[in-house]
C-alpha cells in the first residue's frame, strides 16, 4: 500500500544544518530549504510556504523554483517567437544549474558560476541569462512571482563586423555551384541574402506566394506570422536578383518553398514527363553554407582534434577549418554595402528591418563615405 502523502512537512538536513519544506508533487518528491536552523522561523518558513500554494498562485521568490518559471516561459513564449527550438534549447541549458532551486537563490554569485559551469562563449552565457531574466520578469508580469529577482548579466561582447568584398562574393557563388547537395540551392540562398539583407530564418521560410515577381516586391513576413522583435520588410527586388529568381520560380511549385530542393519523383509517375517531382523546403544550410566558405579560402584558421587512425594504419591528426563567415555575415554584407553607397541610415533601417535607424547608425556607420569627415577635418 503506498505511503499516504502528508503534504508540505520539514525536515532536518545535518550536512547543511539547516530545516528543509519537503512534500511530494505528480509522485516526485519536492525538497525547499528554510535558510535557518531555527525550529520556529523553520515553523513560520513552512506556513508561509503553505498559505503561498493555497492562494491564488503568487509565491514568493523562495516558494517557487527556477525550473517551473523557466517552464511556464517556453510555454508563454514558445508559441509567439519566430525560432521556439532556440528558447527550448536555452531553457535545457539553465535547467541543470539552476532548476531545483528556488528564484531567490538568483544573485551576481550564482550568475557568474553559472557562466564559469557552462565553458562557452561570453555572449552565449549572457544570451541564455536573458533568457532567464525574461523568464523571471514574465513571472512577475502574470503575477506568479510577488517580486522580480535581477539576474546578473555578463559584460555584451563587441558585436561582429565581418562583411564580404564583392570578389568575396563571387569566390563564395562559385565554391556553392561545385557543391553536389547544395548546388541547386545555395547559390540562390547567398544571392537573397547579398541582395535583401534577410536573416538565414526568413529566406529559408521564404515561399513563392511572398515573392511577386510582376511587382518586384518580396514579403518576409509569411501569412500569420506574429511580429516580433526581429522585423521583416516588404522590400522591392534588385534588378541583379529578379534574373535568379525568374529562373528558380520556372523550377518551382505554386506554393512551395524559394529555398528548396527536388524530392525524387513518385514511382507511379514513372514515365510521365509532365509530372514534376515534388520540391521539399531546405530545413537548414550548416554544413553546404560552411563548405562552400571553406572552398572559397575564407576560412581564417584551422583547429587540430585528436588523431585518428586510417584503414592503412597511419596516424593523421583532423582539421577543421573555423571561420568567421556565417549566413548571418550576408545581412552585414548587404547593409555594409548601402552605407558603403551613401544610402541613409533611416533607407538602411527600413530595409534591413531595423525598428530605429539608430540601431543601423551604431553597427554601420563607420562604413559611411563620410564617416567622421567633418572631426578630421577640423584639425586641417
Amino acid at each position: 500500500m503506498p505511503r499516504r502523502n502528508k503534504g508540505p512537512h520539514l525536515i532536518w538536513r545535518a550536512d547543511r544544518n539547516r530545516w528543509h519544506i519537503r512534500w511530494f508533487e505528480n509522485g516526485r518528491k519536492r525538497a525547499l530549504s528554510t535558510r535557518t536552523g531555527n525550529r520556529i522561523d523553520a515553523e513560520k518558513a513552512l506556513a508561509r510556504h503553505i498559505i503561498g500554494n493555497e492562494t491564488s498562485g503568487q509565491r514568493n521568490p523562495d516558494q517557487r523554483f527556477i525550473a517551473d518559471t523557466l517552464t511556464d516561459y517556453g510555454l508563454d513564449r514558445g508559441p509567439h517567437v519566430s525560432d521556439p527550438a532556440r528558447i527550448g534549447e536555452t531553457i535545457a541549458a539553465l535547467v541543470p544549474f539552476f532548476g531545483a532551486h528556488p528564484v531567490s537563490f538568483i544573485n551576481e554569485k550564482t550568475c557568474r558560476d553559472y557562466c564559469t559551469s557552462r565553458a562557452v562563449k561570453p555572449g552565449t552565457a549572457r544570451r541564455e541569462l536573458t533568457t532567464l531574466r525574461a523568464a523571471i520578469n514574465l513571472d512577475f508580469r502574470q503575477g506568479r512571482l510577488t517580486a522580480a529577482v535581477p539576474v546578473w548579466l555578463p559584460p555584451k561582447p563587441e558585436g561582429k563586423d565581418r562583411w564580404l568584398t564583392r570578389k568575396e562574393v563571387a569566390a563564395l557563388l562559385r565554391a556553392a555551384k561545385t557543391s553536389l547537395k547544395g548546388r541547386l540551392h545555395l547559390p540562390l540562398f547567398i544571392l537573397i541574402g547579398v541582395y535583401t539583407g534577410a536573416r538565414k530564418e526568413a529566406i529559408l521560410s521564404l515561399r513563392w506566394p511572398q515573392v511577386d515577381l510582376d511587382r518586384r516586391l518580396i514579403d518576409f513576413n509569411p501569412p500569420g506570422r506574429e511580429r516580433t522583435a526581429k522585423g521583416r520588410p516588404i522590400i522591392p527586388i534588385p534588378r541583379r536578383l529578379m534574373t535568379f529568381l525568374r529562373l528558380a520560380r520556372k523550377r518551382g511549385h505554386d506554393t512551395g518553398f524559394v529555398i528548396s530542393y527536388p524530392m525524387k519523383k513518385n514511382p507511379a509517375d514513372k514515365g510521365n514527363r509532365k509530372k514534376k517531382a515534388t520540391r521539399s523546403g531546405v530545413g537548414n544550410i550548416k554544413h553546404s553554407y560552411h563548405n562552400a566558405v571553406v572552398k572559397a579560402g575564407l576560412a581564417t584558421e584551422y583547429k587540430y582534434t585528436r588523431q585518428s587512425i586510417t584503414p592503412d594504419g597511419n596516424a593523421v591528426s583532423l582539421v577543421i577549418p573555423v571561420t568567421d563567415v556565417t549566413p548571418h555575415t550576408l545581412r552585414h554584407t548587404s547593409a555594409s554595402w548601402m552605407v558603403q553607397g551613401g544610402v541613409s541610415f533611416a533607407r538602411v533601417a527600413r530595409w534591413l528591418g531595423h525598428r530605429d535607424s539608430r540601431t543601423t547608425e551604431s553597427i554601420y556607420a563607420h562604413h559611411a563615405p563620410d564617416y567622421l569627415d567633418d572631426a578630421a577635418s577640423s584639425f586641417d
